[in-house]
């Protein structure tokens, strides 16, 4: 039997508010992460590596950033006819944008038209993980639904912060209840501590899901939601399977980061993410070589380490130090710099995310920060040692007391 023809759906629309600063500027897929990796990377590298090199990138909210770092990074060989193109809101079947993620894909139905794929698999543009996609679409196929939702095991203290999935009591394959952040869901028969939550990514038949978004266009009471409209009218129908993705066996992967996966949707998930990046058995591990996450890399000049004298030594101990950055006679303590980064001497830097271009002056601290792109830290200045000075300075706070600079904001004395 001949495989099926794939086309893959990235949803990078999102507008990403409860990253505010960090999306200021840019969409929320193309927020820097580890080091060298903005977040859409780690999408487009787990469907390319899982041999699905036919993708498209539906962009709408502050797209140029993302347009341009998917047009200059992800560039196939057209010889055979592979492309990850993006795809910005163009009103193609009226006045309205993009006025959700099941809209987005109804407005680009004419992707589907000239593909003609058989399968279609759908895909957030935010979260952080490692998927084989193949194997999700062999069961897909075998369970011989429309649709079929990827689904991770969650504590169930936490059902009410997801989607959860409830599966058929005779067929664990198939979903008998999609609820929307149950107070009171029915734990799973295997682990009565957990359930099954959706992880946002999708396959489906590829005339299932035109039919789908079609009808559900027509809808005055639909919030075009493919979670929260499309899968539960699967659902209803009988016709939606559910994924489980401890079942995903991935090349490269040990016990302790099989089952990694992360919604980086707040500032406090966005900075927990990146600090599971340094340890010295990181719980997501970037060095997985059977399964790269791929990214464009510049061509910048090693990381140095300058000064080597006592009470002025260049070290960073526990952390992701990116190519271009010049740490000189400084300490970097459980941190992730991005490219460009300078550190200046005598200063401290612990706990933070420094993202490109950031310059730390002498003898500053920074603690428990992170720093957008091109912030200029002067001479003696602290950041993250009073949150309520840090407040006044008009800095964001977050609940859990991460103080964070915008793009290109001054950070005064």
């Amino acid at each position: 039997m001949a495989a099926p023809k794939v086309l893959a759906i990235v949803l990078a629309g999102g507008e990403g508010k409860r990253l505010m600063p960090l999306t200021a500027d840019r969409a929320k897929p193309a927020v820097p992460f580890g080091g060298t990796y903005r977040l859409i990377d780690y999408a487009l590298s787990n469907l390319v590596n899982a041999g699905y090199r036919k993708i498209v990138v539906l962009t709408q909210y502050k797209s140029h950033s993302l347009d341009r770092h998917v047009t200059m990074t992800w560039r196939m060989s057209t010889m055979l006819g592979n492309y990850v193109t993006p795809v910005p809101a163009q009103q193609r079947v009226g006045k309205n944008w993009y006025l959700g993620s099941a809209d987005a894909i109804f407005q680009s139905l004419n992707l589907l038209n000239d593909e003609r794929p058989d399968i279609v698999v759908v895909v957030g543009a935010d979260h952080v993980y490692r998927m084989d996609f193949s194997q999700m679409v062999d069961a897909h196929v075998s369970a011989g639904a429309g649709c079929t939702v990827a689904a991770i095991r969650q504590p169930i203290s936490l059902a009410d912060q997801f989607g959860v999935i409830e599966a058929d009591a005779h067929d664990p394959h198939r979903i008998a209840a999609f609820l929307e952040k149950p107070t009171s869901p029915r734990p799973l028969a295997d682990a009565p501590d957990q359930v099954l939550a959706s992880m946002g990514n999708y396959v489906f038949d590829a005339d299932a899901l035109a039919d789908a978004v079609t009808r559900d266009a027509a809808r005055e009471d639909s919030k075009h939601d493919m979670g929260g409209d499309i899968v539960p009218d699967f659902v209803s129908r009988g016709d939606a399977a559910v994924y489980d993705f401890k079942d995903n066996d991935l090349a490269g992967s040990t016990d302790r980061d099989r089952d990694y996966w992360r919604d980086v949707g707040s500032l406090d998930a966005y900075f927990d993410a990146q600090m599971d990046l340094i340890s010295v058995h990181p719980v997501f591990n970037l060095y997985n070589h059977e399964w790269p996450i791929l990214s464009q890399q510049p061509p910048l000049p090693p990381a140095k380490f300058v000064h080597g004298w006592h009470g002025r030594i260049g070290h960073a101990v526990n952390s992701l130090v990116s190519p271009g950055v010049v740490v000189s006679g400084a300490t970097v303590e459980n941190s992730v710099l991005s490219p460009h980064v300078v550190v200046h001497s005598w200063s401290t830097v612990s706990e933070s995310v420094l993202l490109d271009g950031v310059d730390v002056g002498r003898h500053a601290v920074v603690r428990r920060a992170i720093l957008d792109k091109n912030v200029r830290v002067p001479q003696g200045a602290r950041i993250g040692m009073d949150v309520e000075e840090d407040r006044a300075r008009g800095f964001t706070v977050t609940d859990s007391g991460i103080t964070v600079v915008g793009k290109n904001q001054d950070v005064p004395l």
